[in-house]
């Protein structure tokens, strides 16, 4: 699995479902299964796919250019083509 996908994860995992946010309500409300809600929160070695992500960004109304662009934000990076993240200090 990809450092990009392990953050996609996390920053859905931490932003979005949160602790107290019950899986199956961000599954329900997202068009996910609860299954992937929960391999999104807890499997660390789960890899997103585009099909998952892009109904996740849907369900938000947000573009899926618009979440890398958060993704880019929140840990302070750039993603390259690669598919992996290039971590820059901001100074």
């Amino acid at each position: 699995m990809s450092n990009l996908d392990r953050r996609i994860c996390d920053y859905i995992a931490k932003e979005w479902i949160g602790e107290t946010q019950a899986k199956t309500e961000f599954a329900l409300n997202h068009n996910i299964d609860e299954k992937t809600a929960r391999r999104i929160y807890n499997d660390k070695n789960y890899t997103i796919t585009l099909y998952t992500l892009n109904k996740i960004c849907e369900a938000r109304n947000i573009k899926l250019s618009e979440f890398f662009k958060l993704i880019e934000e929140r840990f302070v990076s750039k993603i390259n083509d690669d598919f992996d993240l290039k971590i820059t200090i901001k100074k």
